[in-house]
């Protein structure tokens, strides 16, 4: 029976917005949680490593709370109208409990009991929030409705931080504008303040982030003037008194006190972390160029790390006395990708804009970023409507030795552009700048690309720009002649090529590297790469060319192009015709490099669909229509390290390389037919279950110490027999497995342990049992034939070898010590005659 092939299901496998939510220490301070997009991922403080990725909402995941009754346990709430209780070590879902609206803040307390508290949409009005009380109830199975609900507060604001509980779940306290609320559980009783709006100076006091302190009643706020206010006697409507601290030049993003609550914790757009000494404002530290605005800050139970979210996808770990400790930095959303989505053939990283004037190099495995390269290399001022460099465009040669880059100004009438390339130092393992050309191209460069010589790339690498100035430029390595020049070699420009006075837009190399496909509006010219000669033209009117790609493989005397006006077009360059064409609005146009599968991507009624399709071929091999509501801007294949098993042959094209999409919204999306459990590295799993353990002599023995002595005999190339009880012995499992209290004696267990270590007979290889019966027949060449018998059965126990599908014969002792002596004759007279 055919096991039927797992369906292939969009993952958001990177790139989640990881500081749209506080974070959430566990107990001991090993780990630290946090939300990212529709899952919650577990890091490890000390390695910084991703342990777990636990998946299960269907839309955001807005809150994450420890269960207040087991701190192995863990709330998370998300859009989808669903609250999940987690056993976060292990990343099993417990229970689903289903509110049944969306939920927009998760707050959990030791004091009530089967109950949490969350934000929801009040029924009818828009804009319109409000804090209720959410009964869990404890009925058996894993999926619960949870509808009893009883309204707390009416009129909060929607964001985690304008509400905070106080003095152990005494209080709740809530901001929103200009107003804050207080509501006292056991009295029943609201009371309701607000601040003075009256701009001065043209600047707002409204209310920003709220914070409870831990035992005494005191409530802090931020503003958005940067001032933080300290309310007290907050039980008297008319009495109460508040003061001020001051240091915050913006809006104040959040607030934490410390665990006993003798330090206040802010942080805003400045990217410094203040702490506030006994609520004092003469006393005051600061932790400062954290890099980005921070959006939360959230303290460990035992008071001794901290942690800030920052705004580009930063998570910064700093221990108590204000230390920076670690850092974990995703994927930075910058606000346009203009370089596209480009595989680094080195390290098999995303690499796109990350900090203003840099290249982000993206892990997908740990969704981490692996470096930052300054490519730009001044200043950035953040100020708004200002003119500065960008980094535009982006190429790596076939094996990742050279980089291009392309940065500019925008200007209204004369764009500064500089082209830069860059070489892979091997000894520094970075890039150093080789080559800085200024004002390659009069107007915009809209594409380029290094011919893809593979073997050859070292000899000869050639790159071409297009651009907006009717020409394409073709850049070669030159040697510096010069005896001062730093370094022996530099780029300078070989031809230049132009089409009737049209804009060059798109550019790519044949497989080969021997012809060059440049399109020109809506004209795509064929050039042939050794002499720059214009091969032949093709057009298809109407539409300006989108993007263009070669065919790979079988596939490689088609050329692939997509116009503006919904049409794809496949040409054969053998007789210059067009082979065929659909209709179809392709965004995205990305050809598989270790296939001749090409992916493209239309968007149509406001929907994404993916078609993989062989150029030869006038069917799609696969369709997915409705991948994402979100549009899907860009797209790349990334090879994998080893090609995966695919039940069906509808799958094959994801064999060999894994296809990645970033939406609009700077989501990171990939097709996938394995589980979450699956996606993570064998590493990581393995380091979830070491760093639960103590590290023991035992524990070190039977674990690390083996696998690196298999190891070591490995890269020695020595062959070792390995008894095959080594690891699944019966033995060494009941010894360790078996409760202690039902455990035999030791002395009965020991002899089975012993024998269970021995190596036994049958393990060992035919040249072994050679070997020993030579050094025992030249010992003992006076044994009596029954010993010579025995050996002889042994023998042919041990080493049955087959010779051209038939049994050897047996010989017997003496006929073997005759052959030895044979063979031990030198016979190098016959060469004479």
């Amino acid at each position: 029976m055919m096991v039927a092939p797992a369906a292939l299901r969009v993952v958001r496998c990177g790139g989640g917005t990881i500081h749209g939510v506080r974070a959430v220490f566990s107990a001991d301070s090993k780990y630290l949680l946090c939300a990212s997009g529709d899952f919650v991922k577990m890091y490890s403080v000390a390695t910084e490593e991703t342990l777990r990725l636990m998946g299960g909402h269907a839309d955001l995941v807005t809150g994450i709370q420890l269960n207040p009754r087991n701190h192995m346990q863990l709330y998370s709430s998300s859009l989808d109208g669903n609250i999940k209780l987690w056993d976060f070590m292990d990343g099993i879902p417990i229970k689903t409990f289903s509110v049944g609206s969306k939920l927009l803040a998760l707050y959990a307390l030791a004091s009530s009991e089967d109950s949490v508290f969350v934000v929801i949409p009040k029924s009818g009005e828009r804009d319109t929030f409000q804090l209720v009380s959410v009964k869990l109830t404890k009925t058996a199975g894993q999926d619960v409705e949870a509808k009893d609900l009883s309204v707390v507060l009416d009129g909060v604001g929607a964001s985690p931080k304008h509400i905070a509980f106080g003095r152990e779940g005494q209080y709740v306290a809530s901001v929103k504008e200009a107003n804050l609320q207080v509501y006292f559980f056991k009295q029943k009783q609201l009371n309701r303040f607000s601040v003075n709006t009256t701009k001065t100076k043209n600047r707002n006091s409204q209310f920003t982030c709220i914070a409870c302190h831990p035992t005494e009643d005191c409530i802090a706020t931020g503003h958005a003037d940067g001032k933080i206010r300290l309310w007290r006697n907050f039980y008297h409507k008319k009495e109460y008194t508040f003061s001020t601290l001051h240091w915050h030049h913006d809006i104040v993003m959040d607030l934490a006190y410390s665990v006993e609550g003798t330090s206040l914790l802010s942080g805003g757009v400045e990217s410094v972390l203040v702490l506030w000494h006994n609520e004092s404002d003469c006393r005051k530290d600061f932790l400062p160029r954290l890099g980005s605005p921070i959006e939360y800050i959230s303290m460990s139970s035992d008071g001794s790390l901290c942690c800030t979210l920052h705004k580009d996808n930063r998570i910064t770990i700093i221990n108590s006395n204000l230390r920076f400790s670690k850092s974990i930095q995703g994927l930075i959303k910058s606000i346009d990708v203009k370089t596209g989505l480009v595989v680094d053939p080195r390290t098999k990283a995303l690499v796109l804009n990350g900090e203003p004037g840099h290249l982000q190099f993206y892990s997908l495995q740990s969704d981490q970023q692996l470096f930052s390269l300054d490519i730009v290399q001044r200043q950035y001022i953040h100020q708004a409507g200002l003119k500065q460099a960008d980094l535009v465009k982006v190429a790596f040669s076939a094996r990742g030795k050279w980089l291009a880059t392309v940065e500019e100004r925008e200007e209204a009438t004369d764009p500064e552009l500089q082209l830069k390339l860059w070489f892979y130092d091997e000894e520094t393992q970075s890039f150093k700048l080789n080559t800085r050309v200024n004002t390659p191209h009069e107007d915009h460069i809209t594409d380029m690309c290094f011919r893809d010589m593979g073997e050859l790339e070292d000899d000869s690498p050639i790159l071409v720009t297009a651009g907006r100035d009717c020409v394409f430029k073709v850049w070669v390595i030159v040697e510096d002649t010069d005896p001062e020049a730093q370094q022996s070699v530099s780029w300078s420009c070989d031809f230049v090529g132009s089409y009737h006075n049209y804009q060059a837009t798109n550019c790519c190399f044949s497989e080969d590297g021997s012809l060059l496909a440049v399109s020109f509006e809506e004209i795509v010219t064929v050039w042939d790469s050794v002499t720059w000669e214009l091969k032949c033209t093709f057009c298809h009117p109407p539409g300006k060319i989108r993007s263009i790609c070669f065919g790979r493989l079988t596939c490689s005397k088609y050329l692939i192009g997509a116009t503006d006006h919904g049409f794809l077009c496949c040409w054969n360059l053998l007789t210059c015709a067009l082979e065929w064409s659909a209709h179809l609005n392709v965004l995205v146009l990305q050809p598989d490099p270790l296939s001749e599968h090409i992916a493209a991507v239309s968007w149509l009624s406001k929907e994404s669909s993916l078609f993989v399709f062989k150029p030869n071929e006038p069917r799609p091999v696969y369709i997915q229509r409705n991948l994402c509501k979100e549009k899907i801007l860009l797209a790349a294949f990334v090879p994998r390290d080893e090609p995966e098993m695919t039940g069906s042959e509808k799958y094959l094209w994801l064999r060999s390389s894994q296809l990645f999409f970033l939406t609009d919204t700077q989501e990171l999306l990939t097709l996938s037919a394995r589980s979450l459990e699956e996606r993570l590295t064998p590493s990581s799993k393995q380091l979830a279950i070491e760093e639960s353990l103590p590290v023991t002599p035992f524990s070190l023995l039977l674990g690390k110490h083996r696998h690196q002595q298999s190891q070591e005999d490995t890269d020695l190339g020595k062959l070792v027999v390995h008894n095959k009880h080594e690891q699944d012995s019966p033995a060494v499992k009941e010894l360790l497995h078996t409760p202690a209290h039902v455990l035999p004696s030791a002395s009965f267990l020991c002899p089975i342990f012993i024998n269970s270590l021995l190596i036994s007979k049958e393990n060992k290889s035919a040249e072994e049992v050679a070997d020993e019966v030579e050094m025992e027949s030249e010992k003992t060449d006076d044994d009596s034939d029954e010993e010579g018998d025995a050996t002889e059965m042994e023998q042919e126990d041990a080493t049955p070898m087959e010779l051209l599908g038939e049994m050897t014969c047996k010989l017997s002792k003496s006929q073997e010590r005759e052959l030895r002596k044979l063979r031990k004759m030198d016979y190098s007279w016959i060469s004479a005659f």
